[in-house]
């Protein structure tokens, strides 16, 4: 027997598989890479759109709030936007209060445009912004009301300019067919104004406020008048 097999038992000598060479790596690696991203711009996309509907989930129950409030304090009552300062990366188009018209003491009746917040409001999710070009006063598509916050009864940080939809004492939306609309963006730096990008150029949502104070929500961003090519925010 040849003596060169004698150390296996007869067998050859077993020799360990060669290692991937360097191309086989890199295209591995480029497979990865191709893979993380596709993935990371869907789940980019899911989040937004989760966030999109939460913040238009959010605005549904400010409005079914100031109603209440108008019918159960007999007053006026408003949801507010804040229009402040465009470089208030915080509040800026993403601020929403109620507020109510306050009641005179001694007579128990409004005093007129002397607003009181019924608390600190919600702010729209990171990456909703709501939007002053598509959001309408009305059914005739006018500009929306704007009023202003102050005097004693208005903290300081809440003091300022507000869009607002507002509710006569008996719930009635004083502007039927107003529409309040909220998309996907993002702020550059302190460039103030939202703008879209990429795949979400299109990416709007919202509902239409009815004479009663009900609201239904827009299946489409065709419903909400968002054209083909979105230039502004």
């Amino acid at each position: 027997m040849n003596s060169r097999f004698r150390s296996t038992g007869g067998h050859p000598p077993h020799r360990p598989p060669a290692g991937f060479s360097l191309i086989e790596l890199l295209v591995v690696i480029g497979i990865i890479a191709i893979l993380l991203t596709v993935g990371a711009v869907g789940m980019g996309g899911i989040t937004k759109g989760k966030n999109l509907n939460s913040g238009v989930t959010t605005a549904e129950a400010l409005f079914a709030e100031a109603r209440s409030t108008a019918t159960g304090k007999a007053t006026r009552a408003c949801v507010l936007v804040d229009i402040n300062d465009p470089k208030d990366a915080t509040n800026y188009l993403k601020r929403v209060l109620i507020a109510y018209e306050d009641l005179d003491p001694a007579t128990n009746q409004p005093v007129k445009d002397k607003w009181v917040l019924t608390s600190r409001g919600a702010t729209l999710p990171d990456g909703v912004f709501f939007s002053k070009t598509y959001s309408k006063g009305g059914s005739d598509g006018q500009t929306l009301t704007e009023i202003s916050l102050s005097g004693d009864n208005v903290k300081k940080q809440y003091e300022g300019k507000y869009y607002a939809y507002i509710f006569n004492s008996e719930g009635i939306c004083t502007t039927p067919g107003a529409t309040f609309v909220v998309g996907s963006g993002v702020r550059t730096g302190s460039a103030g104004e939202p703008r879209t990008v990429g795949s979400a150029k299109r990416e709007f949502g919202g509902f239409i406020v009815w004479r009663n104070g009900n609201t239904s929500l827009f299946r489409s961003p065709d419903q909400a008048g968002i054209p083909a090519t979105v230039t502004t925010f």
